[in-house]
């Protein structure tokens, strides 16, 4: 019970971290029908703005003004970049912002060095949230937990109950219609994009001190956010948190099973032998496979429901 219970807390905190990044890039090509190669490249600035700004502020106004700076960088990035290409189609979009990826790397490298830099928790959220069966769960894993349900509350009540919410719905499939009302779509366009650099900058800040900030974590992280995407559906935010909160679960369950492929097998009836699947399979973990089980998700996905879990197109 003991691990079910604290692997569980664990697999929602890391799974609602990747939700605060998958959001971002959710909301973008929901409503602008661009697949953003950079995303996980804004959450690494956000990590690193975070560092920088929290060495003069403090972790609080980090937490405000790092998110800010990459959702400014990103709206920018649109209007001088982006929307130069998009009458082109989404192979120049996805181009322009996998070369921006390379160039954000080759930046971060420039300015802060090859390796990691000391980002760390606030010692106001240092400790304990509380203790259970004899272990402790961190108060900044709680924090995380609940940044991440505010910021999905937020961005539910922002879409569906404001005025703005509804124009930026509006300016995806009748922009004509939007702008004969006196609203700048192209402006629409740059506050979405600028939206979802801002929440992957929001959720750097949060976990770049949790794990760790390097110029490799956007590649860490960058192919699993797609697979949380695909997963839950094409610009479906509940499909993203769906995906998100059952792909931290699995992964984590998985991390923590120290025993066999064949023996889980021989575990839960299934008879199997060493020659079943060759030797190396026997000697062959489950831990050690939970860094390719949200791959295997994907696979499974895309052959028996193309539109994932909650998603409404094909792709």
């Amino acid at each position: 019970m003991e691990f079910f219970t604290i692997s569980l807390l664990n697999g929602l905190s890391y799974g609602l971290l990747l939700f605060m990044l998958s959001s971002g890039l959710t909301l973008i090509f929901s409503m602008m029908g661009v697949l953003n190669f950079a995303h996980a490249s804004f959450y690494m600035l956000g990590a690193f703005f975070a560092y920088a700004v929290s060495h003069v502020t403090g972790f609080w106004p980090a937490l405000v003004i790092a998110p800010l700076m990459v959702g400014v960088l990103g709206a920018g990035f649109e209007k001088y970049c982006l929307r130069r290409v998009h009458h082109f189609g989404h192979v120049p979009e996805l181009l322009i912002t996998f070369g921006l990826s390379f160039i954000i790397l080759e930046m971060v490298q420039l300015i802060w060095g090859t390796g990691s830099v000391d980002y760390r928790v606030p010692d106001s959220l240092s400790g304990p949230l509380f203790i259970l069966y004899g272990t402790q769960f961190p108060l900044y894993r709680g924090f995380m937990m609940l940044v991440a349900v505010l910021m999905l509350i937020a961005i539910w009540l922002l879409l569906t109950r404001t005025r703005i919410g509804l124009v930026i719905q509006a300016a995806l499939t009748h922009p004509e219609a939007v702008e004969s009302l006196g609203h700048n779509v192209p402006r629409v366009f740059s506050m979405v994009f600028g939206g979802g650099a801002a929440l992957a900058g929001l959720a750097g800040v949060i976990g770049g001190n949790a794990f760790v900030t390097e110029p490799g974590m956007a590649a860490t992280v960058g192919s699993v956010i797609f697979v949380v995407v695909v997963v839950g559906g094409m610009g479906s935010l509940s499909g993203a948190f769906v995906a998100s909160v059952l792909i931290g679960v699995i992964q984590t369950f998985a991390v923590g099973i120290d025993t066999s492929i064949v023996s889980a097998l021989a575990t839960a009836g299934v008879a199997v032998t060493p020659d079943t699947f060759g030797y190396p399979l026997w000697k062959l973990k489950i831990s050690q496979i939970a860094p390719i089980l949200p791959y295997m998700f994907l696979v499974l996905i895309l052959i028996f429901r193309p539109k994932g879990l909650l998603g409404t197109r094909e792709g």
